[in-house]
């Protein structure tokens, strides 16, 4: 990354709270904070140590990482369904790294979740020790071990069991739930999951989720979700994103007066929030298929408050703002978007099936579904070889194409189509978004880099005012989901497919792990692997359906009749 220059002017856009009187005197040291992190991250990255190995850390896919207590800490999970909380120790104890290095961390606690599926996130609650989680299992929960968390008096690993750490679960949720966001309090987060819902939870106050005494969600819209973000300048409002074309931007202000909760009454679930704004393109990627729409990662900017990213699946990352002016359905041939629709090209697709129907006869049904699938495995791999023979002379034909089989309606299959609808303001292309579900973020502390992970294993760093891609990174052997930035410090946490945590920071010297002299090869490969879509993986996904086959079935068996989902439990289906 080339140097920033003029970061001094950027401070004209200081947050409320670092001009009231009672902070006032310490802007210009946060200046003088900011400033040098904005300098050191401008240099080449590389990486400077990694958490776990064959013997130690965690043994699945790392899926949650985010930073704690003002960054003093690292907390991360993932498939093993373990937490583990990591803490710098120059000492270089038992477990971390040798204290040659300069960011020598060490595991010191260690929670057994309890959850039955993957833990998708982790986020630690403001002025509290308390670690919230949420899972493929479709439960929220809530841990605390007090001040015992991320400290060890021996500098070994302390393990605590789910009976010994976990004070609240939560069943609010009827799909699996994604993401966690916090608030301004250690009672308050939300959840989304994929039965559409955002959720609020308040520990202060309890309720029975089996008696269906559930509070009403914040939102719920008819398809699932996946992410979602907030940024503590505009706390009261927040974007959601899954599959659907477009991200979705509520505004808690509208609320109004709860009359009928004033009656004694439960208000209306729709009474909660209101959709504002939606975000979306103006047309699809080359391999996205109508119908299949997905945004994977969501993140509004904790600088300015108004900037949003949003990753779409077989495409690229778009910025977005909330200061825009919108476009109505009618005002669409006006173009108001930076970005050239692309070019159209129309693909037929088989209809989605529906996941919702019920198993009459569990061994018999499930048999019959997944033997389904693995025909359909078979068929995808078929069509593959079939299209990639014809990319030529399908490229020919894509010119002569109905010009409107790519271009989103903004009234297209959506439940808000009245909404008005906001375009990008920059696309930031070159990685590969097809085989999991990646997060996108910000870098930086005036977020002025934009980056995402790959399905080549690389994370990719743009830069955000102009789109240009500055460096690409090794950040796992197979896939990077997730890209974390040290609150304070130069320090990336990076995490993946492998059972390991990569961090990155700024090196002297020729980066060992950079591979920015193949940028224009990488690329292009993602380019073709992002146009195959979901069919590039056919092979990964089959194999791994053959693998989970027979596990799937002995599921359906033990659960001896009763109605019951059976997960398979892969890395490639986050």
């Amino acid at each position: 990354m080339d140097d920033v220059d003029d970061f001094d002017d950027l401070y004209v856009r200081l947050p409320a709270s670092l001009r009231n009187p009672s902070t006032l005197k310490y802007a210009p040291a946060q200046r003088t904070k900011r400033a040098r992190l904005a300098r050191a991250l401008s240099g080449r990255l590389d990486r400077v140590g990694v958490l776990g190995g064959e013997d130690w850390g965690h043994t699945g896919c790392v899926n949650a990482l985010s930073w704690a207590h003002d960054g003093e800490l690292l907390i991360s999970s993932g498939d093993d369904t373990k937490l583990r909380v990591w803490r710098m120790d120059p000492s270089g104890s038992a477990g971390a790294l040798t204290s040659e290095d300069e960011y020598p961390f060490a595991c010191q606690t260690v929670i057994s979740t309890g959850h039955t599926q993957n833990v998708f996130n982790a986020q630690m609650l403001p002025f509290s020790t308390r670690i919230a989680t949420v899972s493929g299992d479709q439960q929220v929960r809530v841990f605390d071990v007090g001040e015992a968390v991320g400290q060890s008096p021996t500098g070994s690993e302390m393990s605590y069991n789910t009976r010994q750490s976990c004070i609240r679960v939560l069943r609010c949720h009827s799909g699996r739930t994604k993401r966690i966001i916090t608030e301004d309090s250690p009672d308050l987060f939300l959840t989304v999951a994929e039965d559409g819902q955002v959720r609020q939870h308040d520990l202060r106050t309890s309720h029975s989720c089996s008696s269906g005494a559930c509070p009403a969600p914040l939102v719920e819209l008819p398809h699932e979700l996946s992410t979602i973000a907030l940024s503590p300048l505009t706390p009261y409002q927040f974007v959601v994103g899954g599959e659907s074309p477009y991200a979705h931007l509520f505004d808690r202000r509208h609320a109004g007066r709860y009359l009928r909760a004033e009656w004694g009454m439960p208000p209306d679930e729709e009474s909660a929030t209101t959709c504002v704004r939606r975000f979306g393109r103006r047309s699809r990627a080359k391999g996205e298929k109508k119908g299949y729409e997905h945004i994977t990662g969501a993140r509004l900017s904790a600088w300015n408050g108004h900037e949003v990213l949003l990753s779409y699946n077989s495409d690229g990352v778009y910025l977005f703002s909330t200061r825009d002016e919108p476009e109505n359905s009618q005002d669409q041939q006006g173009s108001r978007s930076m970005l050239a629709p692309n070019p159209k090209r129309r693909r037929t697709t088989k209809s989605p099936t529906s996941r919702d129907e019920p198993l009459s006869d569990p061994d018999v049904e499930m048999t019959d579904q997944l033997d389904t699938l693995l025909t359909d495995s078979v068929h995808a791999m078929e069509e593959i070889d079939d299209e990639s023979q014809g990319d030529e002379e399908d490229e020919e034909t894509d010119e002569d194409a109905d010009d409107d089989s790519r271009v989103f309606n903004p009234a297209d299959a959506d439940s808000h189509q009245a909404v008005p609808v906001i375009y990008p303001r920059m696309r930031f292309s070159g990685h590969c978004n097809v085989e999991t579900v990646k997060d996108v973020n910000f870098l930086g502390p005036y977020d002025e880099f934009v980056t995402s992970g790959s399905d080549d294993g690389n994370f990719f760093i743009w830069r955000k005012s102009t789109g240009e891609l500055v460096d690409i990174l090794e950040g796992d052997e197979h896939v990077v989901n997730v890209i974390e930035s040290h609150p304070h410090l130069p320090l990336v946490a990076v995490s993946g497919i492998d059972t390991t945590i990569k961090l990155f920071s700024p090196t002297r010297g020729v980066p060992s792990f950079s591979r920015w002299n193949n940028a224009e090869m990488i690329k292009k490969n993602n380019a073709q692997s992002s146009r195959r879509g979901l069919g590039g993986s056919a092979e990964l996904q089959f194999a791994h359906l053959v693998l989970n086959y027979e596990q799937a079935l002995r599921g359906v068996r033990d659960a001896e009749g009763e109605h019951s989902e059976v997960q398979l439990t892969q890395c490639i289906n986050q």
